[in-house]
C-alpha cells in the first residue's frame, strides 16, 4: 500500500515476447500478468519504515508514556489494564468496558495505522463477545454503548464485532469487521450489527488464534482501505476499500472494547502510526483540514440503507472468493486455449500430409 505499481511497468518487458506468441496464448499471458499485478498491488502494505513512524501517535511496548500524568501521550479508562506485554481493554468477564486514547491530536493528512491485537477467552463458539473498535474521532474518553465509546460520535470507527445480534442477518459470519464515518447525526444500531451505517466489511476468523492478528487502516487522498493479516505471515488481505471519504485533521486515535452477558479478553499489543508521503495540489494544501466535516460521497446515504437487507452501500471489494473465481476463469481460459490450439495444430498437420 505504500507504493503503487504502474501497470505499464509490469507489461512493458514482455511486449516483444507477446508479439511472437499466438493470439490465444498472448491473451492468456496478458490476463495472467494482470492478475499477478492485481494481487501484488492489493497486498502491498507499508513496510514499517522507521522514518515515517510517528511515535507520538504510536502505542508500543513497554508502553512508556501511558498514564494520567500531564506528559502522557496515552490515557486509559475503565477496565483497561496496562502490562509490559499487552494492553487489555477488557478481561474475560461480563459487563466490562475499557478504552485507551492518544492525548495528542493527529494533524497528518495521509496516514496508516497498524494494530496488532488478540481476542481470546474461555467462551465456546457463539458464546463470546462483544468486540472492540479503533477510533479516529473529535472527542476522546467518552464512555458509552458503542463498544465502550459514546454513540453519535464524530469521525471514523472501525468495528471488530465478535457477536451476532441480528439473527435475521445470516448472510455474513462473525467475527465481522466494518467501518463507519459519522458527523454526529447517526446512531450505531447494535440490534442490526451496524448494517444501516456501515461502509463495507468482511468476515474474519480472528478469535482464539495461536498467534497475534493484525489490522491496517489506511487513509490517503480521500480513500479508506482496511486490510487484515490473520495468519501472522505478513500476508495482507483487503477487507474494505472505498473512495470519497473526507476526514479532518486534529482528531484523536483510540481503542475501546466492551463485554455484556458474554465476554472475551480484548488485547491491544501495539498501535503503530505511519505518515504517508503523498503530494497534494496547492488547493488541497491551502485548505483548512481541521474544518472538514467527516463524510462519505456515496450513491446513497447511510439512512437510505436501513431497509437494504444486504447492508451494503457499494460493490464489495474484489477479494476472497471473487479473486478465486478470477483465477479459476483464467485457468479455464488457459485450458480452452490449449484445447483449441491442439485441434488447430492437428488439422494443420492433417492438411500438410495431403500435400505429400
Amino acid at each position: 500500500m505504500a507504493r503503487e505499481r504502474s501497470p505499464a511497468s509490469w507489461l512493458h518487458p514482455q511486449t516483444s515476447v507477446t508479439r511472437r506468441l499466438p493470439v490465444c496464448r498472448r491473451i492468456t499471458l496478458l490476463l495472467l500478468l494482470w492478475l499477478l499485478q492485481f494481487s501484488s498491488v492489493y497486498s502491498d502494505i507499508t513496510d514499517g519504515n522507521a522514518e515515517h513512524l510517528k511515535r507520538e501517535h504510536s502505542l508500543i511496548k513497554p508502553y512508556q508514556g501511558v498514564g494520567t500524568s500531564p506528559s502522557s501521550q496515552w490515557d486509559f479508562w475503565g477496565s483497561t489494564l496496562v502490562t509490559s506485554q499487552y494492553v487489555r481493554l477488557t478481561p474475560d468477564e461480563r459487563s466490562k468496558q475499557g478504552s485507551i486514547w492518544n492525548t495528542v491530536p493527529c494533524y497528518l493528512k495521509d496516514w496508516e495505522m497498524h494494530v496488532q491485537f488478540k481476542i481470546h477467552g474461555s467462551g465456546k463458539k457463539n458464546l463470546h463477545g462483544d468486540g472492540f473498535a479503533i477510533w479516529y474521532t473529535k472527542e476522546r474518553l467518552h464512555p458509552g454503548p458503542v463498544f465502550g465509546n459514546h454513540d453519535h460520535f464524530v469521525g471514523l470507527a472501525i468495528f471488530v464485532d465478535t457477536f451476532r445480534n441480528d439473527l435475521q442477518g445470516m448472510d455474513r459470519s462473525f467475527p465481522y469487521i466494518s467501518a463507519m464515518v459519522n458527523n454526529g447525526s447517526l446512531p450505531y444500531d447494535h440490534g442490526k450489527d451496524g448494517r444501516s451505517t456501515e461502509l463495507g466489511g468482511c468476515s474474519v476468523e480472528i478469535r482464539n488464534r495461536d498467534h497475534d492478528t493484525y489490522l491496517a487502516i489506511r487513509y490517503s487522498k480521500g480513500r479508506l482501505t482496511i486490510m487484515v493479516d490473520v495468519d501472522d505471515r505478513n500476508d495482507w488481505k483487503e477487507c474494505i476499500d472505498i473512495g470519497g471519504v473526507r476526514l479532518p485533521t486534529g482528531y484523536y486515535f483510540g481503542a475501546s472494547a466492551a463485554t455484556g452477558d458474554l465476554s472475551d479478553n480484548h488485547d491491544i499489543i501495539s498501535m503503530k502510526m505511519y505518515q504517508l508521503m503523498v503530494e497534494h495540489t496547492p488547493e488541497e494544501d491551502n485548505q483548512d483540514w481541521t474544518k472538514i466535516e467527516p463524510s462519505v460521497s456515496l450513491l446513497k446515504s447511510p439512512k437510505d440503507n436501513i431497509d437494504d437487507p444486504t447492508g451494503n452501500f457499494r460493490s464489495t471489494p474484489l477479494t476472497g472468493w471473487k479473486v478465486f473465481l478470477l483465477l479459476l476463469c483464467a485457468l479455464l481460459g488457459i485450458v480452452v486455449c490449449a484445447v483449441v490450439g491442439a485441434v488447430v495444430f492437428q488439422k494443420r498437420q492433417e492438411r500438410n500430409k495431403r500435400f505429400y
